[in-house]
């Protein structure tokens, strides 16, 4: 009794546990001090500062002793700094204190279990044996870690010096600090010393590897053989617990291992040359790797320095000689067998996975398989990516070189989702296991025992009644499970029970140790399966060569549907972060972000670039069944009938739309399958997770595709323009909007793929293009078309080139000579208008109105000032109608009279377009919301004629926005509004309005005069566009006086007067020049009046007679008979 309570003072199990856990905060420490030391822009300035070099030289010489007194000279730059340098240096100035005394405490506890003598055997007493070989290689990896840091001795030495000149003494610690620095220049020659009292202890845990680690590092095939971590190889088993006695031993890390015999038998290397099973374990493990994963991305070249070490003993040559063969198997065996167990375990994880999600409850008697398979899968992608990084040169680098990498993160992430998905259901099962079974076991074992001290008893009691408390019922009832303080007991029991002359030693009842390491793993599958999943498949690691993986599995089709495990894996950066080192959190918080960031990113580029590519492909295909390309089919087809011989004999008949999809074959692959087939391995890893919480932000995939496309969207619609400002080209609305239906059918089949709403898409990207600029403040389709029909088409139409022609809708090219570079009626026929109505819809086409009105504001601007020129004249021919030669007189007296009515003409062309652009934009909104705009054009004829003129504007500007003709024009309203006059009173503006329909009035027969003025009946209108004054009369006037408020019927009927009076006169003059296009100027005031919705044929009756009219139409119809004979 009271050497079990000894061997209980000394705690061991608890020293351990802290131990480790400590020790790994501080390597954690030592490594960011290593990174930032080597980082220029992190490395303390003390140690790049110029000024200093010379001083830290000479401190790095004299370490550990310096004497401060004799060499003020080389220190003087440093007595003016060692304020700040006591400030700055000490977190790593005590980072190294606290390495010491861990060293001293691990010391410690190695003496106290020597002395204890503590039997150690991993198949029993696994916790102590894992934790005792944990700590050693911990201990060992920490003092070789600070041997690494290069600037540790000028870091100590400053902060000393520092503290010397400021206290007047050297820290208390520094004599033993610089000590230790000194002794472990050469750490593990320094250890193999030290642990020549601790070999025994050592060595008996290391050999009971033997049982385990031979077993675990098998080949592939003997893996496959042995059909490893198959449920269905055996379906009668199916159902059966997967039992083993060593339970936790089967999924301990093979990395974790090789690296305690590696460690370990360099340490007590005594072994080697006594123990055939030591040499035998130590040589499998040399065999495996080429280097070993010291932390993180730090590695140890195992062979090269254990050969180092071995060559200054004596009689080691036939060491040295086995570590250079075994050197030689790993670089020539070592990759094609991970290679190989990469591959089986890619087979075997995906059944897994496959038969657990269409069975989750074998989760529960199967448990030990997933963690298992998690632990094989995370040992080999941790030794690609260790090796991956440190590719020996002599060797063929494609074993170190793996595409297929993602396919394994891949199942391994879903076996995780798996085991936090359906935690519950193995909840219930091992509640069950261990109250039913487990603790029943436990019970017969311990009464079973011959010799079973108080305390023990005591603990051994607690274990059964603890399991048999267990329910269902606290499953269902969302109890949460804490059996850690049981596991620590089994802990602290083990170390009882294992020390030399205990009681009830372990070593004599191997039966209760095996069945509570596996109780141990069935209390872990209740309250610690996150703790599970990080322990056996955390990839909490930091290579180069992750990031070169993602851009290798992107390049390989078969393997991007896997793409998705890369940002999965930057969720189990955080786990590796430690709270004696809560500095780095950030740092590697952003990492993981970043990473994250970046894959998600680059696999929404790559989708991107795969949809883009297919809507190329569409739109081809859509362009071959514009109407356009059939005209070659149908010469054809009527030169065959006529049988005539056309083109070059042999000439190879041009191809159908649709040959494409005649397949001879089913192995012919064309271009766009093996888009499609991309696409959907991509999308599939896309789509894969709603959502990614990494460092407490959620990243969803899927809007980093949407936005992807959002922006691809919109610079391929601006792209398929095919906008040229230099030629000023651009592509006709119906070819665009053919290609831009292409682009949203393919969009739309997106939604196969991928849970995104590609409405959300369209509405952002479309209704942007409706605007002047998008949210990028790039020009849009509407800008580009508005300045294209303004500058391009409308300039030509001012300048001669180009007509409008009434009876086709459409302006038409004109024969003269200088051939434009475009068909003017291949841009504004009504389905080209139609088309334009489409793309832009009501907003893009009310910016086009406004942009027509602006122009048309400029022109009545002039106007004004043509006007005001005149005025006087003008006034009084307003009132001289009826006096024939004061009217011709004070006609000469009129300038500009060319100007005002090539002004009016274009603002009658620019009319005569928009009004094509209304009918269009309305025919479109007929078709898509058919109910509205009849509720619209019903408010609109429903006006009362006694409705303010505001309310009645705001009815007028909601039916010019569904395109339906107005009475009085809102937007030409607006326009006109805009204009400021400066220093003119209301009142005269309204006169220089009414003077301005005087003066067209007057002007009209001067038109008679102009070649060009010849009506022509098919075109149903002139070839100088002066038809297109009957619509800028009426809207003009229309627009000027509700403006000024004025009666537009009144000043009509003014104009009309004047107008006939004038049109009379010409049918007095003898002078053919003056009237040779007489009847043709006469039909203006019957287009003017049918154009008016405030005029009547009465009223033109009662000032121009009608008969004049039927001789005009008879004369021009007579005119162009004869002239086309």
């Amino acid at each position: 009794m009271s050497r079990a309570m000894m061997s209980s003072q000394q705690k061991i199990a608890e020293k351990l546990t802290i131990l480790n856990d400590r020790g790994i905060g501080m390597l954690t420490r030592i490594y960011n001090i290593k990174k930032a030391c080597g980082d220029p822009k992190a490395k303390p300035s003390y140690l790049i500062d110029k000024n200093l070099e010379s001083a830290v030289k000479y401190i790095v010489k004299k370490f550990p002793v310096v004497d401060t007194r004799n060499n003020s000279q080389q220190l003087s730059q440093l007595h003016k700094e060692k304020q700040e340098i006591l400030k700055n240096l000490a977190l790593y100035y005590f980072t190294f204190v606290d390495v010491m005394e861990f060293k001293d405490h691990v010391s410690e506890l190695l003496n106290t279990i020597d002395a204890c003598q503590v039997f150690f055997d991993i198949t029993v007493n696994f916790d102590l044996t894992k934790n005792y070989l944990d700590l050693v290689v911990t201990y060992t990896t920490l003092m070789i870690m600070v041997s690494r840091i290069e600037e540790r001795k000028a870091i100590v030495g400053l902060y000393n010096y520092a503290h010397e000149m400021l206290h007047g003494a050297s820290d208390r610690e520094y004599p033993r600090l610089g000590q230790m620095i000194v002794d472990y220049e050469n750490p593990l020659k320094k250890m193999m010393e030290e642990f020549v009292p601790h070999s025994k202890s050592l060595s008996d845990a290391l050999i009971s590897l033997q049982m385990v680690y031979p077993r675990r590092n098998l080949s592939a095939e003997q893996w496959r053989n042995a059909q490893l971590l198959s449920l269905i190889s055996a379906p009668s088993t199916m159902l059966n617990p997967a039992q083993s006695d060593t339970m936790p031993c089967e999924y301990l890390s093979l990395d974790t291992m090789e690296k305690w015999i590696v460690f370990g038998f360099i340490l007590c290397h005594g072994n080697l040359n006594s123990d055939a099973a030591a040499l035998s374990l130590w040589k499998i493990a040399l065999q495996s790797s080429s280097c070993l994963a010291l932390f993180r991305d730090e590695v140890f070249h195992v062979h090269k320095v254990a050969e180092d070490l071995f060559m200054n003993i004596k009689g080691y040559n036939k060491r040295i000689a086995d570590i250079r063969e075994c050197r030689e198997t790993a670089l020539s065996h070592a990759g094609p067998l991970h290679r190989e167990r990469r591959k089986f375990l890619r087979s075997a994880l995906k059944e897994l996975a496959t038969v657990l999600a269409d069975q989750p409850g074998l989760l529960g008697p199967k448990a030990l398989f997933v963690f298992m398979a998690l632990s094989f899968a995370r040992d080999e992608i941790i030794w690609l990516l260790r090796h991956a990084d440190n590719i020996p040169r002599t060797r063929n680098s494609d074993d170190f070189i793996d595409k297929h990498v993602a396919e394994l993160i891949y199942y391994m992430e879903e076996l995780r989702a798996h085991v936090r998905k359906y935690g519950p259901v193995m909840q219930r099962y091992y509640v069950q296991y261990l109250s039913g079974f487990d603790a029943v076991v436990l019970n017969e074992l311990v009464q079973n025992l011959s010799v079973c001290p108080e305390d023990e008893s005591i603990i051994m009691s607690s274990f059964v009644n603890t399991m048999t408390s267990l329910s269902v019922k606290q499953v269902e009832d969302g109890e949460v499970f804490d059996f850690r303080g049981m596991r620590l007991d089994w802990f602290r029991l083990q170390a009882y029970t294992s020390v030399s002359k205990a009681s009830l030693n372990l070593s004599d009842h191997k039966e209760l140790g095996k069945m509570m390491n596996t109780i141990i793993f069935h209390t872990k599958m209740v309250d610690s399966l996150v703790e599970m999943l990080v322990e056996t498949s955390d990839l909490s690691i930091f290579c180069r060569a992750f990031e070169k993986m993602f851009h290798q599995c992107l390049e390989l089709p078969s393997q991007s549907r896997y793409s998705i495990a890369f940002p999965l894996v930057c969720t189990h950066f955080m786990s590796c972060t430690h709270e004696l080192c809560p500095e780095e959190r950030h740092h590697i918080g952003d990492r993981s972000l970043s990473l994250c960031n970046m894959f998600l990113d680059e696999m929404a580029k790559q989708a991107r670039n795969l949809i883009t590519d297919i809507c190329t492909e569409q739109c081809t295909l859509s362009d071959q069944l514009l109407p356009k390309h059939c005209a070659k089919t149908i010469s054809q087809a009527v030169n065959k009938k006529s049988k005539k011989q056309t083109g070059k004999k042999g000439e190879p008949e041009r191809e159908k739309p649709g040959v494409e999809s005649m397949r001879k074959n089913r192995l012919l692959v064309t271009n766009l399958d093996k888009l499609h087939t991309a696409l959907s391995e991509l999308c599939f890893s896309i789509n894969y997770v709603p959502n990614l919480v990494v460092w407490e932000h959620t990243f969803t995939p899927r809007e980093y595709l949407t936005s992807h496309l959002e922006i691809r969207f919109t610079k391929s619609i601006v792209g398929m323009t095919m906008y040229n400002q230099a030629t000023q080209e651009i592509a006709k609305p119906s070819e665009l909007l053919t290609s831009v239906k292409a682009y949203m059918t393919v969009l739309q089949s997106i939604e196969n793929y991928v849970q995104i709403d590609i409405t959300r898409v369209f509405n952002n990207v479309l209704l942007q293009q409706t605007q002047h600029l998008d949210s990028h403040g790039e020009p849009t389709i509407t800008s580009l078309y508005t300045n294209w029909y303004l500058e391009t088409l409308l300039r030509q139409v001012s300048n001669g080139h180009i007509a409008y022609f009434p009876a086709m809708k459409a302006f038409v090219n004109l024969p003269t000579e200088s051939e434009l570079t475009f068909n003017a009626e291949e841009y504004s026929d009504i389905s080209e208008m139609r088309a334009l109505s489409e793309l832009l819809g009501p907003y893009g086409m009310k910016f086009l109105s406004e942009s027509l009105m602006w122009h048309i504001s400029s022109q009545v601007a002039e106007l004004k000032k043509l006007v005001v020129e005149n005025v006087d004249v003008l006034t009084q021919m307003r009132t001289s109608f009826d006096k024939p030669d004061q009217m011709a007189a004070l006609f000469k007296r009129l300038t500009s009279v060319d100007s005002v009515l090539k002004r009016m003409t274009i603002i009658g062309v620019i009319l005569s377009f928009r009004s094509l652009a209304q009918e269009a934009l309305k025919d479109v909104l007929s078709c898509h919301i058919p109910f509205l705009v009849s509720s619209v054009e019903d408010f609109k004829d429903h006006i009362p004629r006694e409705t303010d003129m505001k309310v009645a504007m705001n009815v007028y500007e909601l039916s010019s926005a569904s395109g339906l003709p107005c009475e009085i024009d809102p937007a030409l309203v607006v326009a006109l509004s805009s204009q400021k006059s400066e220093n003119i009173s209301p009142e005269e503006e309204y006169k220089i309005a009414c003077l301005l329909m005087v003066f067209v009035a007057v002007s009209l027969p001067t038109l008679a005069s102009n070649v060009m003025s010849q009506y022509s009946p098919a075109i149903e209108g002139h070839c100088n566009n002066i038809h297109c004054l009957a619509k800028a009369i009426n809207q003009i006037a229309a627009a000027l006086f509700t403006i000024h408020k004025g009666s537009i019927e009144d000043r009509l009927k003014e104009f009309l007067a004047l107008a006939s009076s004038s049109l009379l006169k010409i049918g007095q003059e003898t002078d053919k020049t003056t009237t040779r296009n007489r009847e043709s100027v006469y039909l203006l005031l019957d287009m003017i009046v049918q154009e008016s919705p405030f005029l009547t044929m009465d009223l033109l009756e009662s000032c121009f007679p009608y008969v004049l009219l039927r001789n005009a139409y008879h004369a021009v119809y007579k005119q162009s008979v004869t002239s086309s004979a």
